[in-house]
């Protein structure tokens, strides 16, 4: 048995210590051995040879369960939110060609044409079953396969193998160094993965994982309120929900950690918070297995643009920025940010042959993942990350950078939330509308826009700007483009 195997990991942890709380939610609480034997009993419903494994449930003791039944008996797991549309979750499921599904009695018509198994809040603990640990599994077999937004218009599927979550395990501990008196928040959804960070850099490191209910995630007060009964003292999390925090007077005392990733980190987004509690900025695409930089912003400090930067490589890994010929460019400059280590998953799953050119073999035998993000190395040896390579428009014969407008417009003090999308008029030409949430209603449009005009120029201002009371969010902690109002010209 390999020591990069996920269930070898826990298992050892609970012949550690068989009788320490490792998850509760609001219905039910189990110790690792609990936790052990519950994975068990639903591991023995699962057909022999099964080799990938759909979740569809709402977030639970059971769900966790179920997830270490899949990869306690070598299979992969495919997780899916119950509330994703019906059409998205069968295309993933077919084409990640799962064998069973897990689920909710309420869901279990979602996918009809897979065998499956009910699972809901309660459900009973066998503790005759049988040790349903594969003894062969290695460090190379998938342990997941989690998919996100594709070029393509379909959702892509990453294949993430046993090894890659090991290694982020084991540079979440490094850096960290969580024990069994730290208890983390499950509060992301299944398919995006922070929810990784969040299960497995928990229980593998033998803290304990609380899991919140919906209703309290989507609830700034009950959140705090859940936090603080519940004595969390890790929480990892998109930006936009720190800036939320960022707006309570006083923060649960439990909390020790906080952990930014998914998207850029502004200094006003945490001003309140910074001096309170540690707070860290992350960086990684999905395709490296969570994250591949930390940033300690409670030691650092905010670039000119407003920004924190992403931090250096984290154990197991290593960046390189590159030009557009592949040479490796010096501290200062700007490039790609290509991520090497033990967390680079191995491939895109389907027919995606180019984009899975993403994923580069070097000659010394190396994989590298080309992460399409752009970056350049500060004196320091951290990471200042700047934007997209392929989110550039053409307004009036230049090139303009959507996300440049958005950073500007961030920066004036009286705005709270923005967002730049480009569009395209009947005659196929390039215009852009902002999206924007003011801090009061005093501020006027035309001061801000008199304050874009002094860092951009006159075609880099926005035809269009739309005032909106809070901009929409995708179950991922993203903006959420569809459900932005749709102005054309």
């Amino acid at each position: 048995m390999k020591k990069n195997v996920i269930y070898k990991i826990y298992k050892s942890k609970v012949l550690e210590e068989p009788n320490t709380l490792a998850l509760f939610d609001i219905n039910r609480k189990l110790t690792r051995y609990e936790l052990d034997k519950l994975s068990d009993t639903i591991a023995m419903q699962l057909p022999k040879n099964t080799k990938r494994v759909g979740i569809i449930m709402e977030h639970s003791v059971e769900m966790i369960a179920a997830i270490f039944a899949i990869l306690k008996t070598g299979a992969a797991y495919v997780p899916v939110e119950p509330f994703f549309p019906k059409e998205r979750i069968k295309f993933m499921m077919k084409e990640s060609e799962v064998d069973f599904i897990i689920t909710n009695s309420k869901y279990f018509d979602i996918v009809t044409d897979v065998k499956g198994l009910k699972i809901d809040t309660g459900y009973p603990i066998n503790f005759e079953s049988c040790d349903m640990f594969n003894k062969n599994i290695r460090e190379n077999d998938l342990a997941y396969i989690l998919y996100t937004s594709g070029t393509t218009g379909k959702p892509k599927g990453i294949a993430v193998e046993n090894r890659n979550v090991c290694n982020y395990v084991c540079a979440f501990q490094k850096e960290f160094k969580t024990a069994k008196n730290d208890i983390m928040l499950q509060y992301s959804v299944c398919s995006f993965d922070i929810f990784v960070e969040e299960v497995f850099a928990t229980l593998l490191s033998g803290a304990t994982l609380a899991i919140a209910p919906q209703e309290i995630k989507n609830n700034i007060c009950k959140l705090i309120e859940f936090i603080d009964e519940n004595k969390i003292t890790i929480l990892s999390g998109f930006p936009y929900l720190f800036q939320e925090l960022n707006t309570i007077k006083e923060i649960p005392k439990s909390l020790k950690l906080l952990i930014s990733g998914g998207d850029v980190l502004r200094g006003n987004y945490i001003s309140n918070l910074k001096d309170k509690i540690t707070i860290y900025n992350s960086y990684g695409p999905s395709e490296t297995t969570v994250v591949a930089t930390y940033y300690n912003c409670s030691k650092g400090s905010v670039l000119k643009d407003g920004t924190y930067p992403i931090g250096k490589a984290i154990f197991g890994y290593e960046i390189v920025i590159i030009d557009d010929s592949g040479n490796i460019l010096p501290q200062g400059k700007a490039g790609e940010i290509c991520i090497l280590g033990n967390g680079v998953a191995r491939e895109y799953i389907g027919d995606r042959k180019e984009e899975n050119k993403a994923f580069e073999i070097l000659k010394d035998g190396r994989k590298m993942y080309h992460s399409g993000d752009l970056g350049y190395f500060l004196p320091d040896g951290n990471i200042a990350f700047l934007h997209r390579k392929d989110k550039q428009v053409m307004i009036l014969g230049k090139r303009v950078e959507p996300e440049e407008v958005k950073t500007v417009m961030m920066n004036h003090p009286k705005i709270k939330q923005a967002f730049v999308m480009p569009g395209t008029d009947k005659n196929n030409l390039s215009y852009m509308t902002a999206y924007f949430v003011k801090e009061d209603k005093e501020t006027k449009l035309e001061e801000i826009k008199n304050y874009m005009k002094q860092y951009l120029t006159d075609y880099m201002i926005p035809e269009f700007f739309v005032e909106m009371e809070k901009l929409p969010l995708t179950p991922n902690g993203k903006i959420d483009k569809s459900a932005l109002p749709v102005i054309e010209k």
